[in-house]
């Protein structure tokens, strides 16, 4: 049993239900831009009422992640434990791999015009100290299907359950009430899939496609995907995936968020699914999703945002070269032959569906 989450810890928006529409924002800092980030961090909550005050409706929502390499150069504060680089991950057949990413900001609300707008105001705000290394526009479809054509996220914890899963607790005092959040951006092949019989589709999701039932599938994406601690209960991740594409440019895919306590245990699905385990030697749904980024972020609790601490010294602002946004190897790649254990798995920046299809589709 891990610590309890502390109840007055205020997180962002990370338990927020499931929207209609997002847009995925991940940024990298230019060499001396980080007192532009820290501004726009300090006023985001402020742009988000301001966009969304008169459509109370729309749900508009905003949580921001920092990634490993852009702390030090934001803050004069400890480093939440949990928070490293996204380390790509060497499968036999397939890679997770790792690619840039300072800042994400993850917009969701009813309607995409509200994302937008938002979306909008905060790259004015931070044209010329920022890099965009990746944009996703992300829409509900149908009865909350992948483009795959099986349900996503039904599963997700909610309630208490949804707080002891994502919310750090007492184990990182500092820290308490933020979260771990690892995104994936996953290309998949329709056509190839669209040509697999119904009952193969099901026996690699490990779930029925219509109905939605989970399947015993030990070699599943469902089975490789369940992750069990030492006391035997299921850890679980909270999951906002959403689909994106462009019909005319023949592009399909998820965008695979999922928030944690701790990076651990996506770090676990990931290798199961890359590196395999005992039941499988891979998870076949990577034969038809291809990972193309990755980057782990930790989101800091919304009292963060309202109070930040003080910048680091001026060397360690400016003391970091610049980086190109496109996505490139890790300084650490994990192979079969280096895998961590199974029950601390080495993260891939850039997997394929994590998470339990048990619960979505894709991670």
């Amino acid at each position: 049993m891990t610590s309890a989450s502390p109840p007055g810890a205020e997180p962002q928006a990370v338990l927020s239900p499931l929207t209609t529409a997002a847009i995925f924002l991940v940024l990298t800092v230019d060499p001396g831009g980080e007192e532009r980030v820290r501004d726009l961090l300090a006023n985001l909550p402020g742009l988000r009422r301001s966009v969304g005050f008169g459509s109370p409706d729309g749900s508009l929502s905003c949580v921001a992640g920092i990634g490993s390499e852009a702390w030090d150069r934001l803050f004069d504060f400890p480093r939440p434990a949990g928070l490293h680089p996204f380390r790509a991950l060497e499968g036999a057949r397939h890679r997770a791999p790792a690619t840039p990413g300072d800042l994400l900001l993850h917009l969701r609300a009813t309607r995409l015009d509200l994302c937008f707008a938002l979306a909008a105001l905060v790259m004015e705000r931070l044209a010329g100290a920022v890099t965009l290394a990746d944009e996703v526009q992300g829409f509900k479809f149908l009865d909350y299907r992948d483009l795959l054509g099986f349900v996503d996220g039904t599963e997700n914890p909610v309630g208490r359950e949804a707080r002891e899963a994502v919310l750090i607790g007492d184990e990182d005092p500092d820290h308490a009430g933020g979260s771990y959040v690892i995104v994936q951006k996953y290309l998949h092949d329709l056509d190839a899939w669209n040509a697999l019989p119904v009952e193969t589709q099901e026996r690699i999701i490990g779930r029925r496609k219509t109905s939605n039932v989970e399947m015993d599938e030990e070699a599943s994406h469902v089975g490789l995907t369940t992750i069990t601690g030492p006391d035997g209960e299921e850890r679980q991740i909270l999951r906002d995936n959403m689909p994106f594409g462009s019909p005319g440019r023949g592009e399909f895919g998820t965008y695979f968020i999922g928030y944690s306590r701790t990076p651990d245990v996506t770090e676990e699905m990931l290798a199961h699914m890359f590196l395999g385990n005992g039941a499988a030697a891979y998870d076949r749904i990577l034969d038809f999703s291809t990972a193309v980024t990755g980057t782990l972020f930790y989101v800091p609790p919304a009292g963060f945002l309202d109070d930040l601490p003080g910048p680091p010294a001026a060397g360690v602002l400016t003391g970091r070269p610049a980086r190109e946004p496109v996505p490139g190897a890790a300084p650490q790649t994990l192979g079969p032959a280096g895998a961590a254990p199974a029950t601390h798995p080495a993260v891939g920046d850039g997997s394929l569906g994590i998470g339990n299809l048990n619960r979505s589709t894709t991670p």
